[in-house]
């Protein structure tokens, strides 16, 4: 595979990939049937996992330009390589609380139905995987804010994390809905 055809964050999923191969022993457990994996991120004070496959990049935060007659949750818009990208701020969406800007904030794009959306998160932890123990384990979403979203909520490394459909995020139609 050609590197140059590569994503920023293809080019680090590749070498994750590369250095769990070489670490003992991990091999076998990544590869393993029955493992999800996705990528782990903090929203206000609540912990959060969606689908590796459902965030396709994640970035600095850029400048924003502001659009007006938008609902505060929509932050405004921002040039991503050519290519301008609504910005939400998942927390205001989500809990009407909002994000602070810091060194850890980070935006997670998602593919939506004609084209990307950002999502503003206060951090991202990066990859967390999840076994048949965990899932088997998982306790349903009791927060009536995020139970359209969330199925489970799972237990990784001593963090309980709702498992956040992006999917589900994007065909919601108050989400889609950003005119004030």
């Amino acid at each position: 595979m050609n590197s140059g055809s590569l994503s920023p964050f293809e080019m680090l999923a590749r070498y994750e990939r590369l250095s769990l191969a070489h670490a003992s022993g991990t091999q076998e457990r990544f590869e393993a049937p029955g493992l999800w994996r996705g990528i782990g991120y903090r929203s206000g004070t609540h912990l959060f996992v969606s689908g590796i496959e459902e965030i396709n990049e994640l970035l600095a935060v850029p400048a924003l330009t502001p659009v007006p007659g938008t609902k505060p949750w929509l932050l405004g818009v921002a040039n991503v390589r050519g290519n301008l990208m609504p910005v939400i701020d998942l927390a205001r969406f989500l809990f009407s609380e909002h994000t602070y800007h810091s060194e850890r904030t980070r935006l997670l794009v998602v593919r939506q139905g004609g084209g990307s959306v950002a999502l503003m998160v206060d951090e991202v932890f990066g990859q967390r995987t999840v076994d048949v123990e965990q899932r088997r384990e998982a306790e349903p979403e009791d927060d009536p804010r995020l139970t359209r979203f969330v199925d489970d909520c799972v237990n990784v490394d001593g963090q309980r994390l709702a498992m956040f459909s992006m999917g589900k995020l994007v065909r919601a139609p108050d989400f889609r809905q950003a005119a004030a």
